[in-house]
Parts: C-alpha cells; sequence; structure tokens
C-alpha cells in the first residue's frame, strides 16, 4: 500500500503545521484561563464583600431595634436596679426570629446572661471560650462591647443542628450595666453561595477548555486533510514532471544516438568505404605490377588518417578527454577553434587566471552549455563572429558566449530544447543562466556558485585558464 506520507518528509510537514498552532492554542488557553479566573474570583469576592455587609447592616438594623425596644426601661432606672435588668433580660430572650436569629447578652466579667437558644449556657461564665479554630469569642465579644459598638467573626454551635457554622456578630454596649449585648447571624448560606459561585466558574472554565481542544482538534483536522490533499495534488505534479522528465531523458538519448548513427553512416563508413575501395584497387593493381598501386595504398592511408579523426571527434563530443586531461579552459578553446575550422565563423576565447578551481560537475555543465550555444549557433544564428569567455570571481565563475547572429526567435515563453537543458544542467549546480538576444546578436551567461570552486590546496589538474 502506498504511504500519501513519506516517513520522513510526511513528519516534518505535519510537524511543521501542527505544532506551532498547538502551541499558540496552549498559550491563549494559559492566557484566557488566567483572566477568566482573576476576573471570577474578583467577582466572588466582590459579590461575597457585598452579601456580608448586607448581612451585617442588617444585625446593626436588629441591634438598633432592640435597644429601642428597651430603652426606656434601661435610660430611666439605676445600674443596680435588678427588676429592669430582669425586664429587659426577658424582652430580649422573648425576641428571637428565624430558624436560628436571637440575641445573647455578657457581663463584663464574661458570665452569659441572655441565651434563648441555648439556655444551658446561661449563668455560665465564658470569658476565655474560644471556637475550634482558637478564634476568641467572649473577651473579643466584651472588648468590643466595651470599645462602643462592633463586628466580630467565629464559629458558633447553630441551634437548630448543635454543628459549628461561622458566624458574623453585631455587639454594643450597655455601659450603665456593664453589659455587651448583640445578635448574630450564621453566614453558611453566604459561604455556599460563593462555593457555588466558584464551582460555576470552574464548570465553566472546563467547558472553555473543552470547546479550545475542540476547535484545536478541528483545526488540526483540516490542517491534515489539507496537506493530504496538498501531498497528493504534488505527487500528482510530480509525477506528471516526473513522465515528462523520462520522456525528454528517453528523447533526448534518442536524438544523441540518431546523431551518433548520422555521424557514423554519413562520414566514417563512407570513408571506411572509401578506404576498402583504395585498398582493393591497390590489391588489383599488384596483381597486375602495376606501379599505380602505391599511389592507392597512399590515398587509402591518408583516408585512414581521416577516418581516425573522425572517430576522435565523435568520441570528444560525446565525452571530452581533453576536460578530463587538461582542464575546463583548454577544452573550451579546443571547442570553439574546432568550431571556427569547421564553420568558418570569426572566434575569440578569453580566459581569466583564478585561484579556485571548479569541480568535475560544474567543469561538464558549462562545456556542455557552450557545447549546446555553439551548436545553435551554428544551425541558427548565422553568425560572422563568436566570443567565449570564462573568469572566476569572489561569488564563484561566469562563462559569457556572445554571437553577432540575429538573435533567438520570438515564439513564445517556452524555450527550446537546447536551452532548456542548459537551464536544467546549471539549475542542478544552483547556478543561474541568462539570455539576452536582440536582432544584433546573443549573450549566454552561466554563473556557478562558489560553492562549486576548489581550493588552490586541492589535489586537483593544475589547469591553465579557468579551472
Amino acid at each position: 500500500m502506498r504511504r500519501l506520507f513519506p516517513s520522513a518528509y510526511g513528519q516534518k510537514l505535519f510537524l511543521l503545521a501542527t505544532v506551532p498552532l498547538i502551541l499558540a492554542v496552549a498559550a491563549i488557553s494559559v492566557i484566557v484561563t488566567n483572566q477568566a479566573r482573576q476576573l471570577a474570583e474578583t467577582e466572588i469576592q466582590v459579590l461575597e464583600t457585598e452579601l456580608l455587609e448586607a448581612k451585617k447592616a442588617e444585625l446593626r438594623n436588629y441591634v438598633t431595634l432592640a435597644r429601642n425596644s428597651f430603652f426606656w426601661t434601661y435610660g430611666n432606672r439605676a445600674p443596680d436596679d435588678a427588676e429592669a435588668k430582669d425586664r429587659v433580660t426577658q424582652i430580649l430572650a422573648a425576641m428571637i426570629y428565624g430558624d436560628e436569629g436571637f440575641y445573647f447578652v455578657y457581663d463584663y466579667d464574661g458570665r452569659m446572661i441572655v441565651s434563648p437558644r441555648q439556655t444551658q449556657l446561661i449563668g455560665q461564665d465564658l470569658s476565655g471560650e474560644r471556637d475550634s479554630q482558637g478564634t476568641p469569642i467572649t473577651d473579643a465579644l466584651i472588648q468590643t462591647a466595651r470599645s462602643g459598638a462592633g463586628y466580630h467573626t467565629f464559629l458558633w454551635p447553630k441551634p437548630s443542628t448543635g454543628e459549628e457554622a461561622m458566624m458574623v456578630a453585631y455587639v454594643t454596649g450597655l455601659g450603665s450595666w456593664q453589659w455587651a449585648m448583640g445578635t448574630g447571624v450564621f453566614i453558611d448560606d453566604v459561604l455556599q453561595t460563593v462555593a457555588a459561585a466558584r464551582a460555576d466558574v470552574e464548570a465553566r472554565i472546563d467547558q472553555t477548555f473543552v470547546q479550545i481542544g475542540g476547535i484545536t482538534l478541528l483545526a488540526l483536522v483540516i490542517v491534515f486533510l489539507s496537506g493530504l490533499f496538498i501531498t497528493i495534488r504534488e505527487r500528482r505534479l510530480a509525477d506528471a514532471k516526473l513522465k515528462e522528465l523520462t520522456q525528454r531523458i528517453i528523447d533526448t538519448q534518442e536524438e544523441e544516438r540518431g546523431r551518433v548513427a548520422r555521424e557514423l553512416h554519413d562520414s566514417i563508413s563512407q570513408i571506411l568505404v572509401s578506404v576498402r575501395y583504395a585498398l582493393e584497387t591497390a590489391q588489383r593493381r599488384l596483381a597486375k605490377g602495376d606501379e599505380r598501386a602505391s599511389h592507392n595504398i597512399d590515398r587509402g592511408i591518408t583516408t585512414l588518417t581521416g577516418a581516425i579523426q573522425e572517430v576522435r571527434r565523435i568520441s570528444r563530443d560525446l565525452r571530452p578527454g581533453m576536460l578530463d586531461d587538461l582542464g575546463l579552459g583548454p577544452a573550451l578553446r579546443a571547442l570553439i577553434d574546432d568550431f571556427g575550422q569547421r564553420t568558418g565563423v570569426k572566434t575569440q576565447f578569453e580566459t581569466v587566471v583564478f585561484s579556485n578551481r571548479l569541480d568535475s560537475d560544474s567543469k561538464i555543465t558549462l562545456y556542455r552549455i557552450a557545447q549546446e550555444a555553439l551548436t545553435n549557433i551554428e544551425r541558427h544564428a548565422e553568425a560572422s563572429s563568436v566570443r567565449i569567455s570564462i573568469a572566476g570571481s569572489r561569488r564563484g565563475a561566469l562563462m559569457r558566449i556572445s554571437d553577432d547572429g540575429k538573435g533567438l526567435p520570438v515564439s513564445g515563453p517556452n524555450p527550446g530544447l537546447g536551452l532548456r537543458n542548459m537551464q536544467e544542467r546549471i539549475e542542478q549546480l544552483d547556478g543561474t543562466l541568462r539570455i539576452l538576444s536582440s536582432k544584433k546578436g546573443t549573450t549566454i551567461e552561466a554563473s556557478v556558485p562558489l560553492s562549486h570552486m576548489l581550493s588552490p590546496d586541492a589535489k586537483t589538474t593544475d589547469e591553465k585558464g579557468a579551472a
């Protein structure tokens, strides 16, 4: 089964697309969560404060109402009037409200005087009493009453259940009687409301996390499907280009084979036939004792020498041995000299010696580009002069081929097979190919980057010229 994602490429592509997304979503989630928690905590604290303030205001009103109920009894009697104290005690003991509400009274010595819902505490000395958390109760209430009035928060058993719960009490002092009178309210409902609010916030945050996770998962699925679609599309395009390239390679091979076959048939074959004819003629004349036989042998030897030179030329076109033995400069010089002798076109070759040399791939690429360019000039340019120059620089090597022909035809955006081969060859080296053409001629510039240059101390052939 074909894998849609190759192991290395697919993993890198998927990680490249998903890791930044996951990191961004994680960062956004953390920021949103922290801000949501901070905002919710602030709102909960405000809610708790408002609820407690409402409870405190209610307590203060209750105490004020109780004092108004026995004001005339307390205000018109002497501090030691036992009858007045009993009457006020009865009034406060009767003033219970709600399921848990009551009034309490301590004397300044800590003795409980009024406790209608917990009558077992009446008459006990509760000074020094503390709740289960160590918070002072009686002494703190008396101290607050001595200073006038105020609030105090502590744990106190609920009359209905006997279990401790948080109570907020408001206490005021009856100075002439040395009493601390007040009332309290249990705030467990407030705490439950605050806890419910916090739980609701956590639930909403968890829900937000789930939603963000769902969106992230959906985004990852979209990224995966997009990558899958792009990969399939690119694979199809690559397959199509590979088929096209394969066909071009086959066409190029067939064209090269056809050229070699024509060369062998048109030149070598005819020369060898001529040599055979000369030798056969010499053989017959030798059999007859004709002195002209030596002439036929000489002509056959001359023709055979030409055949050898032709074979060398074809071999040089296929793979120039001079390129390997002497380097690019002499090989280009021999190529352009042969071109000039064959076509009669005026040629010029210039090179600048530079310390760095080209590697093997660069030499053969530049040589093939020059060979292809000279072939195009010979076939199409109708030029009278050709100039090739090659030099090195800090950026690499540059070869320039110029002619004074009629220029390239303007036939469309697609270049010919020869120019396309040049472009593909130079791209394999990460180089550049520029073609400047006009009615006054064409210039081809091929540059090879510095990465394909060998250092001066490299063990390569010491070439004269541009290699």
